[in-house]
């Protein structure tokens, strides 16, 4: 029988040298330095970051390339006049936001070495086959399939990264993995520029040429996944037996040894809680700006007097940008153990992009109010999710959550695909973005405020009954209404 395994870990950030894991085994005790602590996670992020990150790039890039076939030509052969482009953006959405909490109870339940690859393959062929879309009514089709075959893969590996990382390091993790997203808006921009120069090989427009080769990509990457995609610490192949028994150790005392196995009292716990609200309040707000910049930055910095061509190309630095940024305040944000700050923080840096866009009409100036927008808010996402994650208790809580703050949050992608209509100035989509960030900024506030007032309601609760951590299995099932258990502000 294999030795009950014990971690207990430092929090402290600026006390490095004494920051240990201790694991008690059945006649010894094994010391991880703060430094062997480092190696062992940097030997995940190896093995785990690059593919996944891969996988969401290209999620990312099939999901908003319809902005770069805008531009490319699509609208004008497929007569996309009036609120007929806005409506097609829109409709990937519908299925996408609803389909994400069954898919991540089904990724508990199989394994996702098997069921992530699996909505690749799919989704993959279907952006494929939007190659041969010549009517409008087709790539409305197209993309309510698509927004289903998509819908689990962002949540999936947002949950996926929380059963490998202890929670005070998933910011910097969901960060590397989520900058996916933005480096797919800047390669989005330089694919679409070559791929247009397609334009009548084999029949095809070179928008039709986007959507195929971009499509195929996806396809080859999801049968590569099926044989390298790790499943879980307990089964991972390249960790050897003490890193195995560290990193799981490591896992159950940052949960309290929360419950981990399927039951659906967890899934209610989720549904009832008011908090999974809060978060998802904030994750719309920061999610409205993030599909307006992802759908319509070609077409509003062609607005700002730029050739089709150019805007392509000049949509590519906000992205860029927008990455390094996220990376940073990942990192930054699990050094000083905070969410909030930093989501406050990046909310109201693009809120002073959207006023610069909203306020300006010379294209330098608008300009740089764009970049400034993405770098603001494109950092807050992955924080927002770490935050969210790390204050649901128990695996199964923790997925539905993160679920719901995702699935409930893509709604806001439809509006994003509406409030862009009134060019070249686009005051009213500005604006609306604008109410949105100043929304998450309020209630990641009063978020901060409620999870230290009841932290300290529970500390109080531990002084006066007593309650320590030799208790923490009497509480295995309540998820993060433990009395043991404490939020991240």
């Amino acid at each position: 029988m294999s030795p009950s395994v014990r971690a207990s870990v430092d929090t402290d950030p600026v006390n490095n040298e004494k920051n240990i894991a201790v694991v008690d085994g059945a006649s010894d005790v094994v010391e991880l330095s703060r430094a062997e602590h480092a190696k062992l996670l940097r030997k995940l992020d190896w093995h785990l970051l690059p593919f996944v990150s891969l996988l969401y790039l290209l999620s990312f890039l099939d999901r908003s390339n319809v902005g770069n076939a805008k531009v490319a030509g699509m609208s004008t052969d497929l007569h996309l006049v009036g609120l007929r482009y806005n409506t097609a953006a829109a409709v990937f959405f519908i299925l996408y936001s609803f389909a994400e909490v069954p898919s991540n109870i089904i990724l508990k339940l199989f394994r996702p070495s098997r069921w992530i690859p699996a909505i690749m393959v799919a989704w993959g062929l279907v952006m494929t086959l939007m190659c041969l879309v010549n009517t409008y009514q087709g790539l409305l089709a197209a993309r309510v399939v698509l927004g289903l075959a998509e819908a689990g893969l962002f949540p999936g590996v947002t949950y996926y990264i929380s059963l490998w990382y202890p929670r005070a390091d998933r910011a910097t993790r969901i960060a590397i993995f989520f900058s996916a997203a933005t480096v797919a808006g800047a390669f989005g921009g330089i694919l679409a520029y070559a791929i247009e120069k397609m334009e009548g090989i084999g029949g095809l427009h070179g928008w039709q040429w986007i959507f195929c080769l971009e499509g195929l990509a996806t396809m080859i990457i999801a049968f590569a996944a099926f044989f390298f995609m790790h499943d879980y610490p307990e089964t991972a192949s390249f960790l050897t037996e003490t890193e195995r028994r560290n990193i799981v150790g490591l896992l159950k005392n940052d949960s309290q040894n929360l419950a981990t196995h399927y039951d659906f009292q967890f899934v209610l716990q989720a549904l009832k809680d008011y908090k999974t609200y809060v978060q998802i309040g904030i994750y719309i707000g920061l999610l409205v700006p993030v599909y307006a910049i992802a759908l319509f930055s070609p077409t509003i910095i062609n607005e700002l007097g730029f050739s089709a061509a150019n805007a392509q190309l000049l949509s590519v630095p906000p992205f860029v940008a927008g990455c390094v940024f996220t990376i940073l305040v990942g990192i930054y944000s699990d050094i000083h153990k905070l969410r909030g700050p930093y989501v406050i923080a990046g909310a109201f840096v693009s809120l002073v992009g959207y006023i610069v866009l909203y306020t300006q009409t010379s294209p330098g100036a608008s300009y740089a109010g764009a970049v400034l927008a993405a770098v603001g808010v494109f950092p807050t996402i992955a924080v927002d999710l770490a935050w969210a994650g790390s204050n649901a208790g128990g695996d199964m809580k923790r997925g539905v959550v993160i679920a719901m703050v995702i699935g409930i949050g893509n709604l806001g992608g439809i509006c994003s695909s509406f409030i862009y209509l009134d060019p070249p100035r686009f005051h009213v989509g500005h604006g609306t973005i604008m109410g949105w960030l100043s929304l998450s900024i309020l209630l990641s506030a009063f978020a901060m405020w409620d999870y230290n007032r009841i932290n300290k309601q529970k500390e109080e609760q531990c002084r006066e009954s007593g309650i320590t951590e030799d208790h923490k299995d009497e509480f295995r099932e309540m998820g993060d209404e433990s009395p043991l258990f404490r939020y991240t502000l």
